[in-house]
């Protein structure tokens, strides 16, 4: 490859012909083509998951035998059937990017697509195309700008993510918890709540990185990848990536800085910028400044650091902020704080004559100084953020407002997924009060919705108990306290 590939203007390929005959499905609706496409991804997904797990083995063998030195071939492990499990494991019903192109559309000559993008990518020839940019709002009010990719730079982002998944897993630290194999934001909550218990922790910094997947700089991140990653095929590819624009409406804007949100290479390149830029300094600057007790947990670009000591906390956010602005980085003022958090906070505060301490919020739950049931001595309360449950609040009573004449047991099976799935994330010890509000909202609306059916509706409150008692889940705590399943997790 020369070097004026990487300058190449994108090029936007034609609209299928049939893309049209893809009606885009509503919530509750089902689409065409189901059971040929789980046909395809049974058959795809076995005889392409050990080609993936083969070759990720091979890696880590490598990574092993040579800890410290670059790898220097890599990208022929993206192979064809790396790019088929690749596709397999995409999201189906995902919006297409701006070539268009659907994932049932591209599996109706799968092999021969498959085929040509790999020849493509191992001849250089391959082109990425600019990502469409949607904006979706944010609990806060505020809205998100996220990068859909075409379809096959998803496969050839997912296929590269597979293998470098195994190099960059050796080398991230314990305390890193988003988007790793095998960690979820519950793993991260059960460190963070051991930690706060289990060390003498009395300072909590909050601190938040301002638009972080809009300010990383792609030179330093090139520059932080080449620490491991010898094949210059696959930075070029990477280079690709953080070069290939965005497309708002019909306009195309280049991109300087910054990687795309909702890309799939995304959370690893994010991972890999925090590691140097974050990760190896708070390791290094524990070792050197602390005294006292430390911890930290961090779920991409939300980090919580705890302190036993103000002064040590006051000079690792000083600290902080000037390492952050050697790599393009700062702090958001307004969602930065250091309080006073932990055991002995409510006792110190009422010493003072001052309120009960201040709670912090990390992945959807607001954290708080609480006390065990019985009395005796602190408990760390978790109980779900607020915005977070106005926002799907208002998500539900949108979608019920458009199937309200949709027929009630569809309703009342979709209705009970979605509670399910948000009990499944919030029902932790200490949050029962919340969830009950939750349930008793979700009811209400359904109530309300149900009843504007008709002006001669026949709908009692007799009657509506029986739905509920049908279709929504009771309140039940689902996880266990974070004390105990991190010792069974983490038994050293």
């Amino acid at each position: 490859m020369n070097g004026t590939e990487q300058s190449d203007s994108p090029i936007v390929p034609k609209k299928l012909a049939n893309k049209a005959a893809h009606a885009a499905a509503e919530p509750m609706e089902g689409s065409g083509g189901t059971e040929r496409n789980a046909e395809l991804q049974s058959t795809v997904r076995t005889q392409s998951r050990a080609a993936v797990s083969q070759a990720q083995g091979r890696i880590r063998e490598a990574v092993t035998r040579n800890k410290k030195e670059r790898l220097t071939a890599l990208l022929h492990h993206v192979g064809t059937d790396c790019l088929r499990w690749a596709f397999v494991n995409l999201k189906k019903r995902a919006a297409p990017g701006v070539d268009e192109v659907t994932w049932d559309q591209y599996a109706e000559n799968l092999e021969a697509n498959l085929a040509d993008l790999h020849a493509r990518v191992h001849a250089g020839t391959y082109r990425a195309l600019p990502s469409r940019r949607k904006y979706i709002p944010k609990a806060d009010g505020s809205q998100r700008p996220l990068g859909i990719a075409a379809i096959e730079d998803k496969i050839v982002q997912a296929a590269v993510v597979a293998i470098l998944t195994p190099i960059y897993e050796a080398e991230f630290l314990g305390f890193s918890y988003g988007f790793r194999p095998g960690r979820s934001q519950h793993d991260a909550l059960d460190a963070l709540a051991y930690g706060i218990r289990a060390r003498k922790i009395n300072w909590i910094l909050d601190s938040d990185i301002r638009s972080f997947f809009d300010t990383i700089s792609p030179e330093w991140l090139v520059r932080f990848m080449e620490h491991r990653i010898g094949d210059r095929r696959i930075i070029r590819l990477i280079q690709k990536w953080l070069k290939a624009g965005v497309l708002e409406g019909d306009q195309w804007i280049e991109t300087t800085e910054g990687t795309p949100q909702g890309a799939v290479a995304s959370p690893l390149l994010a991972n890999v910028y925090l590691h140097y830029v974050y990760d190896l300094w708070v390791q290094q600057w524990r070792k050197r400044h602390a005294s006292g007790d430390m911890i930290v947990v961090r779920f991409a670009d939300d980090t919580i650091v705890g302190f036993q000591h103000r002064r040590e906390a006051e000079r690792f956010l000083s600290d902080l902020k000037n390492r952050l602005a050697q790599f393009a980085l700062s702090l958001h003022p307004g969602k930065t704080r250091l309080i006073e958090f932990g055991a002995f906070a409510a006792e110190r505060r009422q010493g003072r004559g001052e309120g009960k301490p201040e709670t912090f919020d990390f992945l959807g739950f607001t954290h708080y100084c609480g006390t065990r049931k019985d009395g005796a001595g602190f408990q760390l309360g978790r109980r779900t953020q607020r915005k977070r449950m106005r926002a799907k609040l208002k998500e539900i009573t949108e979608t019920l407002q458009r199937v309200r004449h949709r027929p009630i047991d569809e309703q009342g099976q979709w209705l009970g997924t979605v509670v399910r799935g948000y009990f499944a994330y919030f029902a932790v010890p200490t949050n029962t009060r919340m969830l009950s509000a939750f349930r008793v909202h979700v009811i209400e609306r359904w109530f309300r919705s149900l009843r504007r059916r008709s002006q001669r509706h026949r709908l009692t409150w007799e009657r509506m108990g029986r739905l509920i008692d049908r279709f929504l889940p009771p309140v039940r705590v689902q996880h266990p306290w974070p004390d105990r399943r991190f010792s069974v997790m983490h038994s050293r």
